[in-house]
């Protein structure tokens, strides 16, 4: 992910107070039998299940949940193909990109919204930019990433630190200053003094991936797999620009699609 993007979507937090039959406080880590609402708490019904339910049984997406989709097996299909020696065979993990999903607001939504099909074609898109960017979650960090220079001082909010690298990390390659300044105030982390913190914590790395996938790619998820490589790496691969890597990321996308049993919908390419 390394294409400047034109406008940067901030993404406004959704607060919420307290309810009084929450069975737990935000951030979950609730029972098997309990669903982790959108604001971060557990409990059964509506409230807890419905409309941006992170984690549980939820109802929506037709009932099924991210982490009933995105099984071991699933993750495991992925990251079994990377080299041995790859770095992130010892990072990335099929529990803390749940976890990042149960835990963090900003992710609410990602995989549930629409029927059962639209979250699996959902799933499958992420995890098939995923597997582009990162190599089948091989690499943890941009390849020569250090010799780059992504930053764009016109951003003046998110000014870059002095020998700070704003180069891909993470598993959708978190790129530029003013990305990692956004994540940062987002997830909350120092994304402009500490951008290493994505390649160090793998928490922090599948909360940033879903970051940038919540404020720009989840929207467009209805105009098909296409615009979904727009949004992530527009610049480079579509418009005939790349477009043997833009049919790679296609490819993966296809063939997640399969292993979730469903289709892949219209518009795969841009």
């Amino acid at each position: 992910m390394h294409p400047r993007v034109g406008t940067l979507a901030l993404f406004v937090a959704i607060l919420a107070g307290f309810r009084p039959d929450a069975a737990a406080g935000q951030n979950c880590g609730c029972a098997a039998n309990l669903c982790c609402s959108q604001f971060g708490y557990c409990g059964v019904g509506p409230a807890y299940c419905g409309q941006g339910c992170r984690g549980g049984p939820c109802s929506g997406g037709g009932g099924t949940s991210v982490s009933d989709i995105v099984t071991q097996q699933f993750f495991d299909g992925i990251i079994n193909q990377a080299a041995a020696s790859c770095a992130g065979k010892n990072f990335y993990t099929r529990d803390a990109f749940i976890s990042a999903i149960s835990s963090y607001p900003t992710a609410a939504g990602f995989g549930t919204t629409g029927t059962a099909d639209d979250s699996k074609r959902e799933i499958a898109a992420f995890f098939a930019h995923a597997t582009h960017e990162t190599g089948h979650f091989c690499y943890i960090e941009e390849i020569d990433g250090a010799s780059k220079n992504y930053c764009d001082p016109s951003f003046t909010q998110y000014p870059c630190t002095a020998g700070k690298g704003y180069y891909g990390r993470g598993p959708l390659q978190l790129s530029w200053n003013y990305n990692y300044g956004a994540a940062g105030n987002s997830v909350g982390f120092d994304g402009l003094n500490a951008p290493e913190t994505v390649a160090n914590n793998v928490d922090t790395s599948f909360k940033a991936a879903l970051w940038y996938w919540m404020t720009n790619v989840h929207s467009v998820m209805g105009q098909g797999f296409g615009a979904t490589i727009r949004a992530i790496n527009g610049a480079l691969e579509c418009n005939g620009q790349n477009t043997a890597q833009m049919q790679a990321r296609v490819g993966y996308y296809t063939a997640y699609c399969q292993q979730l049993g469903v289709s892949t919908g219209d518009n795969l390419t841009c």
